[in-house]
C-alpha cells in the first residue's frame, strides 16, 4: 500500500524568491508479520519556478502584494491549486526576516498554499533545511564523516554540522552577498548594511555609499567576510568582530569537521571557474565573496564536496525535508485536523515525574490558545507508567478547557496508541490527539495535517518561527 502526498516549499530570501512542488511518496516499511510502519519512502520535485529577485518597497518593507501575484502565477503554471497542496513550508530567510511585514507577508502566502503549509523564518532550522537539500546529512551518513553547510545568501551565512547523518551542531552569521549594493547604471554604491559598514571602519577600508564601485576597493571587504566564516567555523579563532556578526548564535561543536559544502545564491560561484570582469552584474558584492571564499582556508583546510543543490538548497530542503509522519501507533478521537503553528510545552526527563505539578503553571503560558504537551515518555512503558502518565495529565489538565480545546500530546518514544487510548477511556469528553516518534523542543510549534493512508499516519511539520529584529 501507498500514498502520495503534494509537497510546496517557497523560500522568500533576501537577494531571490523560488517555488518547489514535490511528490513523497508514503509506504508501509514493516514486514507482513509487524506492526505497520510508514514512512517517506521517496521525495521527487515536479515543479520548479524561475528564480526571481525577492520583490522590495524599501530596504525595510516586502512587497506582499507583488510577491503574492509571483507565487499565484507559479502555481498556475505548475497546474497546481492551492487546496490540492498536503504538505510543506513556506520560509521567510535571512535579512528579508528582518523586515518590518515579514509576518504579514507570511499570512498571505499561507492563505495561498492549502490548508496545511507551515510558515516558517529562522536561523537554525533554515540552516539544517539547506544542508539536506544540499544532501550534507545523506553524505555524511554515507561516508561516516562529519560535515558543515554554509548556506550563502544575500543577507546571512546559515551552518549546519552533521555527523554521519546528524546535525549536531547550527549557527548563522550576518555575511552576505547584498549586504553592499551596488547601481549597475551609475557604478555607485548605493546601500551597506550597518554590521558591515562597522567592520569597514574597524579596518580602515575606505568604502562608503555614493563610492565608485570597482574590485580592487572591494575585494578587501570580501576577504574579510571570508575571514568571519573562517572564524565561524573554527579554522581562525573567533574575535569580537566574528561574534558581532552572529545573527542568533555560532558554531560551538567545530573540531571534527573535515568536509565542507556550500549552497545558496553564493554557492554557484565559488564551485565554478569565474572568467568574467563583471564582478557586479547582480548589483552586489556576491560574486566577489565567492572569489573570496574560493581562496580562503575555508576551501583549503576541508574537503570541498558539491551538494546536491546551490541556489536551490533551501526551497528543496522545504518542500522535501520539513515534512515527518506520525502513525502506526498514534491515536485521535476526531477529526480536528489541520491544527496549525501550536506552540510546544516540552518537559524535560526529570520534570516528568512532576508532570501533574508542572503542567498547569506550564501551559498557562498560553492562555485562550491550544499548545501541545511534549514528553518522552517510556522506550518499553509498562501498563504503570501509562496509569501514571494518564494520571499526571489528568491532575495537571483539571482546570485546562478541554471542552473548547483539544488536548495534543507529542511523544518521543512509541507508546501514543495506548496511552491516548487509556486517556479516552477515562475522559471520553475530551478531544484528544496523541503522537509518538516526535522530537519536540521548547520554541518549537507544530503543525499537525489531515490523516493520511487510511486515517493511520498523520503528517507533522516541527518549526521555530523567529522574526529578528
Amino acid at each position: 500500500m501507498a500514498e502520495q502526498l503534494l509537497s510546496v516549499g517557497i523560500d522568500v530570501g533576501t537577494s531571490t524568491t523560488q517555488l518547489v512542488f514535490s511528490r513523497l511518496l508514503l509506504e508501509d516499511m514493516a514486514s507482513a508479520f509487524s506492526v505497520p510502519r510508514v514512512a517517506i519512502a521517496d521525495k521527487e520535485v515536479i515543479y520548479r519556478s524561475d528564480v526571481y529577485f525577492t520583490p522590495l518597497l524599501s530596504e525595510r518593507v516586502i512587497d506582499h502584494l507583488a510577491l503574492r501575484t509571483l507565487i499565484e502565477k507559479e502555481y498556475d503554471r505548475a497546474g497546481v491549486r492551492p487546496e490540492a497542496v498536503d504538505t510543506g513550508a513556506v520560509i521567510i530567510t535571512g535579512e528579508t526576516a528582518r523586515k518590518e511585514n515579514a509576518a504579514e507577508v507570511l499570512n498571505a502566502l499561507s492563505g495561498l498554499a492549502g490548508d496545511f503549509v507551515v510558515a516558517t523564518a529562522g536561523a537554525d532550522l533554515e540552516g539544517i533545511i539547506a544542508a539536506k537539500g544540499a544532501g550534507l546529512d545523506q553524505f555524511t551518513k554515507e561516508h561516516g564523516v562529519t560535515g558543515v553547510n554554509v548556506d550563502i545568501g544575500g543577507g546571512t551565512s546559515n551552518f549546519a554540522v552533521f555527523a554521519q547523518g546528524e546535525v549536531i551542531d547550527t549557527g548563522c552569521l550576518d555575511i552576505g552577498g547584498r549586504l553592499l549594493k551596488i547601481d549597475n547604471a551609475s557604478g555607485r554604491i548605493t546601500y551597506i548594511m550597518p554590521k558591515i559598514r562597522r567592520l569597514i571602519e574597524a579596518h580602515g577600508l575606505a568604502i562608503d555609499v555614493g563610492d565608485d564601485a570597482s574590485a580592487e576597493k572591494l575585494l578587501p571587504l570580501a576577504q574579510l567576510m571570508a575571514e568571519m566564516l573562517c572564524r565561524s567555523v573554527g579554522l581562525l579563532p573567533a574575535n569580537e568582530e566574528s561574534l558581532y556578526l552572529e545573527t542568533n548564535k555560532g558554531l560551538r561543536q567545530t573540531k571534527d569537521i573535515t568536509h565542507i559544502s556550500f549552497s545558496g545564491g553564493v554557492a554557484d560561484y565559488i564551485y565554478m571557474e569565474h572568467t568574467t570582469d563583471d564582478w557586479f552584474r547582480y548589483g552586489d558584492i556576491g560574486i566577489l565573496l565567492a572569489h573570496a571564499i574560493k581562496e580562503s582556508p575555508l576551501c583549503r583546510e576541508f574537503t570541498v564536496i558539491k551538494g546536491r543543490e546551490t541556489i536551490g538548497a533551501t526551497v528543496v530542503g522545504a518542500g522535501n525535508h520539513t515534512v515527518n509522519v506520525s502513525g502506526s501507533t498514534i491515536s485521535y478521537s476526531s477529526d480536528l485536523f489541520p491544527l496549525k503553528n501550536l506552540p510546544i510545552i516540552k518537559f524535560a526527563a526529570a520534570e516528568e515525574d512532576r508532570l501533574a505539578e508542572l503542567l498547569p503553571e506550564k501551559i498557562a503560558y498560553y492562555p485562550e490558545q491550544i499548545a501541545a504537551i511534549g514528553l518522552g515518555g517510556r522506550a518499553s512503558p509498562t501498563f504503570h507508567d501509562v496509569i501514571r502518565y494518564a494520571e499526571a495529565i489528568e491532575a495537571g489538565l483539571a482546570d485546562y478547557p478541554t471542552a473548547r480545546y483539544p488536548v495534543v500530546i507529542v511523544l518521543k518514544e512509541d507508546m501514543a496508541m495506548v496511552l491516548g487510548q487509556t486517556l479516552l477511556s477515562r475522559n471520553p469528553h475530551w478531544q484528544l490527539v496523541c503522537l509518538d516518534g516526535v522530537l519536540v523542543e521548547n520554541g518549537d510549534y507544530i503543525d499537525i495535517g489531515k490523516p493520511v493512508f487510511d486515517g493511520t499516519i498523520l503528517p507533522v511539520v516541527i518549526k521555530t518561527i523567529v522574526f529578528n529584529q
